[in-house]
């Protein structure tokens, strides 16, 4: 007799248009299971996902449930399968409590009685070991306690098959370890899981089984006890691969940028930076690691001139000791004062390039002022434009194809390069690796060092705990908008830096 699945795909396509999102892709979850889903940016995991959430739905190919063919065209209709998502972005409204969220956009019979709804939210939060109040605001929850309530949304909802998209992107090591002992405690129910995320190490601590999807297909799904991270990578990209970060002494260091007693306060008037101090030394990579919301992104962007800072003072210093402040000046300002710094944003189309233009036109815009006359002469941008597609390997039709239409890693390859290309004395980055790839991920940290190498001062805002500890040569750890602590990246462990992340300078101290 044929095993029945909680739930199969078989022969699923998508198309957009010419692109092929998924190819006849044949998949299984069996209940009490914790499946990993692999893959390089733009290999259909989040297609097949949605189509899973109804989101989309399939141009050819059946999904069925323990057994049986159904048809998801909705978010609705995945519910009514007992299927829920929870997405890296959480969709939550901030002024309402957490039973509110539970419960919004259902449809109950008369009034809804929302001590009932308390109950039954704690009943479900004890079954698998969540802490919540139930009466709660959004807006006083950290981002864990926010996680909680939209996985709390689901098994409301009644889903027996959960799918998880990079769950611990914005976890300390603590959190991440209580989110796995409630997805165990799921398993044990008999829940069926999907976790999509891009962390091996995780991959081989919480799930039973990897599924590896290659440009669209699914080349294979492994026991995860009997593969390596190395094996992993290799049917993901198709070929060997190197995952080594390779972290050189720091040699000669000296102050490139000297952060003091730095205040900013938003337009509403929260204070986002509280009395930053430090140094960002040359050839070093500086870490910075944080609870997302701690003032990480607020730092750079104050730094570049993209924000007003209320107090204190940034001094660059350059090779030639003249020191420039550069608190007041907007990036123009800095960069007419021959100041070398470079800066990739955490978001990448809105900030840092522009979607509908190409790869040539966004490297003008690096190079525009220094073209002297009336007629545009696109002739350097164009080699840097080339120059940057075949040393990062891009995969783009053309370097004037638009840059919203290539997938988030080739994205961040043309930001990379085109800040690099620079050749800065300090490159900035705000989680360069977000939502990337193992392979592309590995490009960027190989790029980062050696612009260490180089002598640069490299600032690198990152979320992945295991990869500022062994990229970093320090590493700043900040919390609501003060830095908590900073630790020599070659002797600090993930554990030190987690509880810094949950606290204050002065109860660090």
């Amino acid at each position: 007799m044929e095993k029945t699945h909680a739930i199969e795909l078989r022969n699923i396509t998508k198309t957009f248009g010419k692109v092929v999102a998924n190819k006849n892709v044949n998949l299984y979850v069996d209940k009490g299971i914790v499946m990993s889903l692999l893959g390089e940016n733009g290999s259909g995991k989040t297609t097949l996902m949605n189509m899973l959430s109804g989101i989309y739905y399939p141009d050819e190919g059946e999904i069925l449930i323990d057994g049986v063919p159904v048809t998801i065209k909705s978010p609705k209709d995945a519910y009514n399968y007992h299927i829920g998502m929870i997405h890296q972005h959480f969709k939550l409204v901030d002024v309402f409590s957490a039973a509110e969220n539970i419960v919004l956009g259902l449809e109950e019979k008369g009034r809804l009685n929302y001590k009932n709804v308390s109950e039954k939210v704690k009943e479900i939060a004890e079954k698998y070991g969540f802490k919540i109040d139930p009466d709660k605001k959004i807006y006083d929850m950290s981002v864990s306690e926010k996680q909680t309530v939209e996985i709390l949304k689901v098994l409301y909802r009644g889903a027996d098959i959960l799918i998880l998209d990079e769950p611990t992107a914005v976890l300390t090591p603590q959190e991440t370890e209580k989110l796995f002992e409630v997805i165990r405690a799921m398993k044990a129910d008999g829940k069926a899981i999907i976790i999509i995320t891009h962390k091996l190490n995780e991959v081989k601590e919480i799930s039973d089984v990897v599924a590896i999807m290659r440009k669209g297909e699914h080349i294979k799904t492994v026991k995860t006890a009997e593969v390596t991270e190395k094996e992993m990578t290799e049917m993901m990209v198709g070929r060997q691969v190197e995952l080594n970060i390779s972290r050189t002494d720091v040699i000669d260091p000296k102050p490139r940028l000297t952060i003091a007693n730095l205040n900013m306060y938003d337009e509403n008037g929260f204070k986002r930076l509280d009395d930053v101090s430090f140094i960002a030394y040359s050839g070093e990579i500086l870490g910075i690691a944080g609870i997302a919301g701690s003032g990480q992104r607020e730092l750079l962007e104050a730094i570049a001139g993209l924000r007003k800072v209320d107090s204190g003072s940034i001094i660059y210093t350059p090779e030639n000791n003249k020191f420039e402040n550069l608190v007041g000046k907007s990036p123009i300002d800095i960069k007419n004062a021959g100041v070398s710094l470079a800066f990739v944003p955490e978001d990448r189309l809105g900030m840092g390039l522009v979607g509908s233009m190409g790869m040539t036109d966004n490297m003008l815009l690096r190079l525009w002022n220094k073209k002297k006359g009336v007629l545009v002469d696109k002739s350097d941008s164009k080699k840097l434009a080339e120059d940057v597609l075949n040393e990062l390997e891009v995969a783009t039709p053309s370097i004037d194809y638009p840059v919203r239409k290539l997938s988030g890693g080739n994205v961040q390859k043309v930001l990379v390069g085109r800040e690099i290309a620079s050749n800065p004395s300090v490159l900035m980055s705000a989680y360069a690796v977000r939502g990337l790839d193992i392979n592309t991920s590995y490009t960027i940290y190989d790029l980062m060092s050696k612009q260490k190498e180089k002598g640069t001062s490299v600032i690198f805002v990152g979320e992945d705990l295991d990869v500022l500890l062994a990229l970093s040569d320090r590493i700043m750890v900040m919390c609501d908008g003060k830095v908590s602590g900073i630790v020599d990246a070659r002797k600090a462990t993930k554990e030190e830096i987690g509880l810094l992340m949950t606290k204050s300078d002065r109860e660090a101290q």
